[in-house]
């Protein structure tokens, strides 16, 4: 699998507890037009899964419904072996949050 610097950068968003679409763009500073093809590309090659949220939760503030993406057990590794090749320090060093704990998934 080929990690690209922006890849890296959407797998440490999504490692960050930064999950939806536009938030994922804000926090990485990629525009749409890279941002979703990597979401895309990453949810075929199980990197991440991605959930749509309740269509209630959305109507009620007017809004379509927004799809959520998280990391995978593959995506945790994958975001491991870029921050060996890219440093943490290069991604995103103070726009995030610190990492969560690990989930079982």
């Amino acid at each position: 699998m080929r990690l690209t610097y922006q890849g890296a950068l959407v797998l440490q968003a999504l490692a960050r507890g930064v999950g939806y679409g536009f938030d994922i763009m804000d926090f990485t500073g990629l525009p749409s037009g890279t941002t979703y093809p990597i979401l895309r590309r990453f949810e075929v090659e199980r990197l991440v899964r991605s959930r749509w949220e309740d269509g209630r939760s959305a109507a009620r503030e007017g809004r379509p419904a927004r799809r959520y993406y998280e990391l995978t057990a593959a995506g945790r590794k994958a975001l491991g072996a870029a921050l060996e090749r890219y440093g943490e320090s290069r991604l995103l060093p103070d726009k995030l949050p610190a990492l969560e704990p690990e989930s079982n998934s």
